[in-house]
């Protein structure tokens, strides 16, 4: 891989807040230790601070919110799928494979479901309850079970796939959940504090 991939690789196993020891690092990605320090460095030049914790169980922690560029599918890829030549008894696995990419990526499942693709009036909504801490009520899509009703608690917006994400705590799940703004149909910002 080069260094730009390397480095952001490293962000993104940085990002979710969790411990990681130099050798771990170096180990995911492949390259030495030094390499690792180096990527640090670089980071730090344009503004990405990566805390070092010292000591035998130290290592380097990512305390900032960082808004990495997502990998993503492209619909060539999805094409090279579908024309992949396979064994025969392999077929059928890659043709759900490749259904599975073209769903998530390209949003062509076969309910006739309209998904919203104005998605401002959400990210603001979103963005307002981070702010004052307040519920959101959201008709959202799921690919599994159609529309459904959730009262979220948002924490945090970020780029997800092909869209806005927010982090958010759902009240029907009961438990941290992360929801596309392009698949929320309905929204609104509740008065009730959390």
């Amino acid at each position: 891989m080069s260094k730009i991939s390397n480095v952001l690789l490293m962000l993104q196993y940085l990002e979710n807040g969790r411990k990681y020891s130099i050798k771990e690092l170096s180990e995911k990605l492949e390259v030495s230790e030094r390499m690792i320090r180096s990527y640090k460095e670089e980071l730090e030049k344009v503004g990405i601070y990566i805390d070092t914790i010292m000591g035998p169980y130290g290592g380097y922690v990512l305390n900032q919110s960082i808004r990495i560029p997502s990998r993503k599918f492209t619909l060539d890829d999805y094409k090279f799928l579908k024309n992949l030549t396979v064994k025969e008894e392999d077929k059928e696995k890659l043709e759900i494979i490749a259904d599975k990419v073209h769903g998530i990526y390209f949003n062509s499942k076969k309910e006739n479901i309209e998904l919203e693709e104005d998605t401002k009036k959400s990210y603001n909504i979103l963005n307002r309850a981070i702010k004052e801490h307040k519920k959101v009520k959201i008709n959202y899509y799921s690919y599994t079970h159609g529309i459904q009703e959730r009262i979220i608690r948002p924490y945090d917006m970020f780029l997800y796939n092909t869209g806005w994400g927010c982090a958010a705590f759902c009240e029907h799940r009961n438990d941290l959940r992360h929801f596309e703004l392009k698949r929320i149909n309905n929204i609104e910002l509740l008065e009730e504090k959390f």
